[in-house]
């Protein structure tokens, strides 16, 4: 797996595309218990290379109901975004993660990674890309419905500040979903 990690550390398959230049960012061991599959780095992961170090990440270690140490030991929660590197800015925030890498380097992830207890889904574009025809219409659909595709997955929504809206207008996800999700992370560390 090192080997792996090196070859997508210097993975340069869409270097044209990407604004800042390739970075990749990826943490995994094969006995990583929980997996993160989110969308793409933002700028603050771009320049500091470790993942979720931003604002989103704040908000994500909260809703997991798990500090930096655990958030951040690959033994227990490894990080495989649908694009590993930052896909520059869009016209409302960033650009959808490059197509590439989720064909290219996922499943010689999961090769290596022993038994994943949970994979966290985060966002649109990787419920889409896992759980293909069986997701929902919208995103909130899919997240409203997440006890169908647990044990296997947990299913939310992106927790950027940008979201804040979304969060105000479907209480019943702070309510009946974060629980859930804490409960499920706490059994399985």
């Amino acid at each position: 797996m090192d080997k792996l990690l090196l070859d997508i550390k210097d993975c340069r398959i869409c270097e044209e595309q990407l604004p800042l230049g390739p970075r990749p960012v990826v943490a995994a061991r094969p006995k990583s218990k929980i997996i993160i599959i989110g969308q793409a780095p933002g700028t603050a992961v771009h320049k500091t290379g470790i993942p979720w170090y931003d604002k989103s990440g704040e908000n994500l270690r909260r809703w997991m109901g798990v500090e930096n140490e655990v958030f951040y030991d690959a033994e227990k929660i490894g990080i495989i975004p649908m694009g590993f590197c930052y896909p520059g800015r869009g016209k409302s925030g960033d650009n959808p993660p490059t197509k590439e890498c989720a064909p290219k380097w996922h499943g010689k992830l999961f090769d290596y990674i022993e038994k994943p207890e949970l994979i966290l889904l985060i966002g649109k574009y990787s419920q889409d890309y896992y759980l293909r025809t069986t997701s929902k219409r919208t995103l909130t659909e899919t997240v409203r419905n997440y006890k169908e595709y647990l044990p296997k997955y947990f299913v939310l929504p992106h927790p950027s500040p940008r979201n804040n809206i979304w969060m105000k207008k479907n209480e019943w996800f702070k309510d009946e979903v974060l629980p859930s999700l804490k409960e499920s992370i706490s059994q399985i560390l």
